[in-house]
């Protein structure tokens, strides 16, 4: 694959969590299991997914249209879960 000259390299963390009005399960149960193991000073853990990924892009901005339309296509369901994209240059 040829990479033309005026693209640049970006790699994105991907972080998606449910909404706060969607029960957690894993993050009671989580939150349940350090109360055992006596952690009782923690009252809340919601659990999320984080995601990389390595892309090209003629600009940051495109670069982040992009993984809007992944987030919203295929790595979060917008109807249960809130994502946040974090885009930076690739060394």
């Amino acid at each position: 694959m040829t990479q033309s000259a005026d693209v640049q390299f970006y790699q994105a963390k991907v972080y998606v969590t449910l909404r706060p009005s969607v029960l957690d399960p894993a993050g009671t149960a989580v939150r349940s299991g350090l109360s055992h193991m006596g952690y009782d000073n923690v009252s809340k853990v919601r659990i999320g997914k984080y995601i990389e990924v390595d892309l090209t892009a003629r600009s940051k901005a495109l670069a982040q249209e992009q993984l809007d339309r992944i987030c919203n296509q295929l790595l979060a369901n917008p109807v249960i879960e809130n994502y946040c994209v974090e885009v930076f240059e690739a060394a």
